[in-house]
């Protein structure tokens, strides 16, 4: 409270006064008092997020209307796949009809993803892992495949097409939580009853790429991802039968987002740029 009346130029019980004021208007306790100290509950979790969308149509609004001529600004996300497979080529494409929009990128893992979106310091996202909040919505942009590969030296490499449950005893390098393609592919194994177990856990592509080549363990990756050194013989894709690692790269925004023509021609060329359903 008191840092709070410092930031708003105010004193600190009439901050405690306004809070006051808004519990009894909305009938609920936005702060559980324990010991002399605040702790945000469930409701107040969610005016914030309300507040957050406020405040930011304000200051968009404002920017929108002064810089209308150099036309706005656009706040993107991705995650790792398609922040780095896609987005150079739609923000490419974006800019050539909308040469003079402000364009803020930031590539991060999906649950980054979603929750720069509900707190309102991203406008949209291209995601390849779910979303779970009730106030995200998704859009199917294309579809990708997840592949298993092996280095040269694995016991693997030499193999034909196999039942998933030869993958026992052996280890996955695999992405971080919160990742769309560990989720995916933990969903997947599960359900099919593998036995499989985690050889090591990298948040980046390459370096996933090179464990596999150097025989630290299978490795599961986007196949787009991949295809280059699957043609040189650097790595190779384990296939396995009666599986299927589909997955869907989608555009997801928060459900109360204003849409300015920024973000609608930037969707637009998402769609119109991207391969579609294979």
């Amino acid at each position: 409270m008191t840092r709070a009346a410092e930031l708003s130029y105010m004193t600190q019980p009439s901050v405690s006064q306004v809070i006051a004021e808004l519990e009894k208007e909305y009938g609920v306790r936005l702060f559980e008092r324990l010991n002399h100290k605040l702790y945000i509950t469930a409701a107040g979790e969610q005016l914030r997020t309300y507040a957050s969308h406020i405040i930011n149509l304000s200051d968009q609004a404002k920017k929108e209307l002064a810089n209308l001529g150099a036309g706005g600004s656009i706040r993107i996300g991705a995650s790792l796949t398609v922040g780095t497979h896609l987005l150079p080529g739609f923000v490419n494409s974006f800019r050539k009809e909308l040469p003079d929009v402000e364009i803020y990128t930031q590539v991060d893992n999906t649950s980054v993803i979603e929750k720069l979106i509900l707190e309102d310091r991203l406008d949209i996202g291209l995601v390849e892992g779910p979303v779970y909040s009730p106030y995200m919505l998704e859009e199917l942009l294309c579809e990708d495949e997840l592949i298993i590969i092996c280095g040269p030296d694995h016991p693997l490499w030499n193999t034909q097409k196999i039942d998933i449950h030869m993958l026992a005893g052996y280890g996955f390098i695999i992405r971080e939580p919160g990742s769309g393609t560990r989720d995916i592919f933990e969903q997947v194994m599960n359900e099919a009853g593998a036995n499989w177990k985690i050889a090591g856990v990298y948040n980046n592509t390459e370096a996933i790429k090179q464990a596999a080549r150097g025989n630290l363990g299978l490795a599961i990756l986007p196949k787009i991802s991949v295809v280059e050194e699957i043609d040189r013989g650097l790595v190779r894709e384990i296939e396995i039968t009666t599986m299927n690692f589909k997955r869907k790269f989608n555009l997801v925004y928060h459900r109360q987002k204003f849409f300015t023509l920024a973000i609608q021609t930037f969707i637009r060329t998402c769609k119109t740029n991207s391969l579609g359903p294979n």
